[in-house]
């Protein structure tokens, strides 16, 4: 069988497990610029010390970039602001590695995702909807293996004594997952309400209080929505994503966001997020978007990103019901071209100017000043239409002045 491996507890358990009941296992890790990984080409390694007759690295970098871009196009972020980092790391991950379990004849991918949580839904309807045909296994929702490992503390022990390579201990306060997108980390002390999400230690930067007292100017320009150019400079999409995340992270931007969620499953999660250059981006993006959009493509774009976040939450970011909201998406996304220039400081991302936005709807109209073309007379007919149905709301007894 193949197995989604990150490297880590559960995928080193899992494999050695496996090979001691007589499975063979081929590891797939897509790399995904993991930022808490030294070095990503550690991860075979460690698979195949753990008994992986076969371990592949699928660089999955730029699919995963150009997806962070879409999230930003949508602004798709879940309860809270959570800009759905590992969310969408999960359906690129599936989709990357697919094809190497396609190619080797493999009926079987299995993964280490919890069975409290969202990644075991993600993982199982991605693979259902791209390659039906393979079967989808999960040990955590296997008897035998958690009669066995009911929790992290007994695969802790079991790969000490098995002398399997792991970097997780007893006494590791939380657990982290880690891609160019973002961190995310729960599990362990921050299971408690009692714990200050300033306990984590930042991995992409630094929590705002800790940032400089110098703020930073910064222009982004977007290219009918995707970031072109970061202060002038040419940037593809993964570079604008590491370059935000520089950016963000040394002041503090998106560092640090405490969010207690629902989860799909039907149970509530804390979780403390990492994503400075999403939330760069991102709130650029917005600030751009607030110039286009009128009041009823607002309406429209609102509902689909509201939605399109939950689709992505709960695994669904390829089923039809997004494909059309994303389609639909992309008609405000060609006309979301200009350039937007930001001050961040200390976890803040304030607008600046705006310029060389073609398709901007902002004019004089609104000015308090004796220019443009709106005049001012021409809003009596307006309101006397208005004003029709206010009173007639009132003389029918629709009105509770209490």
């Amino acid at each position: 069988m193949a197995l989604a491996a990150s490297g880590g507890l559960d995928s080193c358990t899992i494999t050695r497990w496996l090979v001691e009941e007589g499975v063979g296992v081929v590891s797939l890790t897509a790399d995904l610029g993991q930022p808490d990984e030294d070095n990503i080409d550690d991860i075979p390694e460690r698979m195949q010390a753990a008994g992986a007759e076969a371990a592949v690295l699928v660089d999955a970098r730029d699919e995963l970039a150009r997806a962070g871009i879409e999230i930003i196009q949508t602004q798709a972020k879940y309860e809270g602001g959570y800009w759905n980092t590992t969310g969408i790391a999960r359906h690129v991950t599936v989709q990357a590695l697919l094809p190497e379990v396609q190619r080797r004849g493999i009926t079987v991918l299995g993964h280490g995702a919890t069975g409290r949580g969202n990644d075991q839904v993600r993982f199982q309807l991605v693979a259902n909807m791209l390659a039906p045909e393979v079967q989808v296994y999960a040990p955590w929702r296997d008897t035998e293996f958690l009669e066995l490992f009911p929790g992290r503390r007994e695969m802790i022990v079991y790969c000490e004594q098995e002398e399997i390579p792991i970097r997780a201990t007893l006494d590791k306060p939380y657990s982290t997952d880690a891609n160019l997108l973002g961190l995310t980390h729960e599990a362990g002390q921050l299971e408690e309400l009692e714990t200050p999400a300033q306990f984590v230690r930042p991995e992409m930067g630094v929590f705002p209080h800790e940032a400089p007292e110098d703020g930073e100017r910064v222009a982004i320009r977007f290219e009918q929505g995707v970031p072109t150019a970061i202060d002038g400079q040419p940037v593809t999409p993964r570079e604008a994503i590491e370059q935000a995340n520089a950016i963000g992270g040394r002041h503090g931007v998106g560092i640090g966001l405490h969010v207690v969620e629902n989860r799909f499953v039907g149970i509530k999660s804390r979780g403390v997020y990492e994503a400075p250059g999403m939330e760069l981006l991102g709130t650029c993006y917005a600030y751009l978007q607030q110039l286009i959009l009128d009041r009823r493509a607002r309406t429209v774009f609102d509902q689909a990103s509201a939605q399109l976040a939950r689709q992505v939450y709960e695994g669904y970011w390829f089923d039809l019901a997004s494909s059309a909201m994303r389609r639909a998406v992309d008609t405000f996304t060609s006309l979301t071209t200009g350039t937007i220039v930001v001050d961040v400081y200390r976890g803040h991302v304030a607008y600046a100017s705006a310029h060389d936005i073609p398709h901007s709807l902002y004019s004089d109209a609104s000015s308090m000043e004796g220019v443009g073309d709106f005049d001012h007379r021409d809003s009596e007919g307006f309101l006397g239409v208005l004003g029709v149905s206010a009173r007639a709301l009132s003389t029918q007894g629709h009105i509770d002045s209490d």
